[in-house]
């Protein structure tokens, strides 16, 4: 049996437990995806919209829709005071391989395109479980307007987390669906990020090339 089905009769059984403790569920659920990527929190929120169309345990819109902003948002706070956190503990301390992880040049040039791209960045991050998790802590780094960020997130969760929840709620018992569609959306993502990722690579070592045949 695969993971994704080990999940799907997890939840299936646990749809019957009490309002409150779904909340919770889907609230933890929410923060989890935020600081540890590899939780299946989207596979969780499809389902969420689901159990809403079933509602025999009045577990409606509303309980879902706070949890999931609730839990959301905490997990960003999370991660964003982590980004503040971690930079100025590297900053303050001498330690092995420190040129390795806190090249100064290269962070403010990447410090910098964040600034100048943040809202984009924020609003787009939510659609993609490989960034959106660097990107509240690279908002903390950056000490990117509490508000702004917040607010941007707000946006972004609404959008997707909506698509999430409205497909699990219109498809109702063929609500697994959707999950083959999150993992060939996923895969592409995450192809074109290592393709950005080399490309880029490619583009700064020619580029260093060129500078160094010029001297």
């Amino acid at each position: 049996m695969t993971f994704q089905e080990t999940l799907i009769q997890f939840l299936t059984r646990f749809s019957e437990a009490d309002p409150v403790f779904l909340w919770f569920f889907f609230a933890f659920s929410n923060l989890a995806e935020n600081v540890f990527p590899p939780w299946p929190g989207d596979t969780i929120t499809v389902f969420g919209g689901f159990l809403v169309a079933r509602n025999q345990n009045s577990f409606g819109w509303l309980e879902l829709t706070t949890s999931t902003f609730a839990g959301n948002l905490l997990g960003a706070w999370i991660m964003y005071r982590f980004g503040q956190i971690f930079l100025q503990w590297i900053r303050e301390r001498q330690f092995p391989f420190q040129d390795s992880l806190y090249d100064k040049e290269s962070l403010e040039k990447t410090f910098a395109w964040f600034q100048k791209n943040a809202i984009v960045v924020v609003l787009f991050s939510r659609f993609s479980a490989g960034i959106r998790f660097f990107v509240s802590i690279v908002a903390g780094m950056v000490k990117m307007n509490p508000i702004l960020f917040f607010g941007c997130f707000t946006v972004a969760v609404f959008l997707w987390c909506g698509i999430l929840i409205f497909s699990g709620f219109y498809l109702g018992s063929h609500w697994e669906n959707v999950l083959d569609f999150l993992e060939i959306y996923n895969r592409i993502i995450i192809s074109l990020l290592i393709l950005f990722a080399v490309l880029f690579f490619w583009y700064k070592k020619k580029q260093k090339k060129a500078a160094n045949q010029n001297l």
